[in-house]
């Protein structure tokens, strides 16, 4: 092969099958030669189409599922950026030469994304196996005989267990989201009340992830401490999904709120938390960082298990992240060493930001191009009160159609 760079496009009309671009709106945005051939359609007809305009399910069939499955499908994959296989669906087909007339076709698709440089879905391509002759050959074979007979009962079978597939499917999506409503109303009667942060000049928020199986790992705590005018605030990050993530989070932000009353300082608040970690089934890996601000003192003492650093915003829009504290999560110190711990001053006007990685990680990125994006959305909105600055980096940072993991947000005028 020479050194000329390959025709991607000659590439993609030439492949074996049915595939076709689509945008996040369904629209088809390409299509190959097998495409056109197979579907019948110019390529007028697709280019520029919606979809379910091209190709609804069969107005004359009233247990016609195709269009449903393969919507519940393609969002899944926008959702979550994920490949999803179908099982076998039956998706009758208008015949452009006779309107009004349906073909019966039995199809095997497959849906993929393809990200941006942010690591968002920019389009889906959807490949489509046709599989109408296999099944009907069975039914061919050895004539209007036993054996066509039998090929029959084989297509009807086959074409019975992916329905009964289908089906499974959905109930068990349905299931996984009442256990997700569940698990965000337990998280929400853990979390502290807004009101118990409201004279503070703090905002907290809270975006469970998108998807019935990703959420209920992040939480935060904003505590008043013992001793001077000081308070404890933190956040912390379970492995896990659903109710037992939401279980476990609760025992680790119960401890720690406990325990940072009574703690010299956040170090050996998490010394302490870690060891109740090594316990707690389900709390391996979990991650966490605590701050105590002392506003006699004007100064904020640190410490991290594992987790993102904490940001300081200065006025003139300067943004320090807290990072001289950093260990590893919460369950994975074997020795029996004290946790690290730092401080620094504050003035007043500087803001205290604590998060979740789910604002700052990205698929494919580097947790550094994360950190700039969130320092350039603190610079630009500091002068802001709390509660719209925290609303707007969680415009600019979250994905639109909603992050495929819990984040977790605590802004603190000092």
């Amino acid at each position: 092969m020479n050194d000329s760079a390959i025709d991607y496009a000659a590439v993609f009309q030439a492949l074996p099958g049915m595939v076709a671009l689509l945008g996040p709106d369904l629209v088809f945005a390409d299509v190959n030669e097998e495409f056109v051939r197979q579907s019948g359609r110019e390529r007028e007809q697709l280019i520029g189409h919606h979809l379910f305009d091209v190709f609804p399910d069969n107005p004359n069939d009233s247990a016609a599922t195709g269009m449903r499955n393969l919507k519940a499908s393609l969002h899944r994959v926008l959702d979550t950026g994920e490949r999803d296989a179908m099982a076998l669906q039956r998706y009758d087909v208008e015949d452009p030469e006779r309107p009004g007339q349906w073909q019966e076709r039995y199809w095997s698709p497959c849906n993929a994304p393809v990200c941006g440089p942010d690591g968002e879905v920019v389009l889906l391509v959807h490949r489509v196996e046709e599989v109408t002759e296999l099944i009907r050959a069975r039914g061919r074979r050895g004539g209007g005989g036993r054996a066509g007979s039998r090929g029959r009962v084989l297509e009807a079978e086959l074409y019975t267990r992916a329905r009964e597939l289908q089906d499974l499917n959905d109930r068990l999506r349905q299931a996984h989201a009442r256990e997700r409503e569940v698990a965000l109303a337990l998280q929400e009667a853990m979390l502290p009340a807004h009101r118990q942060v409201g004279h503070h000049r703090a905002a907290v928020r809270y975006r469970p992830a998108v998807g019935a199986l990703n959420v209920c790992g992040d939480w935060y705590d904003l505590v008043d401490l013992v001793g001077g005018n000081r308070i404890g605030v933190s956040v912390g990050d379970v492995v896990g999904h659903g109710l037992a993530a939401a279980g476990v989070m609760g025992q680790l932000r119960s401890a720690l709120t406990a325990t940072s009353r009574v703690a010299d300082g956040p170090a050996q608040a998490l010394d302490v938390l870690g060891r109740y970690a090594h316990v707690v089934d389900g709390a391996e890996s979990a991650t966490a960082v605590t701050t105590f601000v002392d506003f006699d003192r004007r100064t904020i003492t640190y410490s991290s298990a594992g987790h993102p650093p904490p940001a300081l915003v200065r006025p003139d829009g300067r943004v320090e992240f807290l990072d001289r504290a950093t260990d590893p999560p919460l369950d994975a110190r074997p020795d029996p060493e004290p946790r690290p711990e730092a401080e620094t001053a504050f003035a007043d006007g500087d803001t205290l930001v604590l998060y979740t990685d789910g604002l700052i990680e990205r698929r494919r990125e580097d947790i550094d191009t994360g950190l700039a994006r969130l320092a350039d959305a603190l610079t630009r909105h500091r002068a802001s009160d709390p509660d719209t600055l925290a609303d707007a980096v969680l415009l600019e940072l979250l994905p639109p159609g909603g992050a495929t993991d819990d984040t977790a947000l605590i802004v603190v005028r000092l």
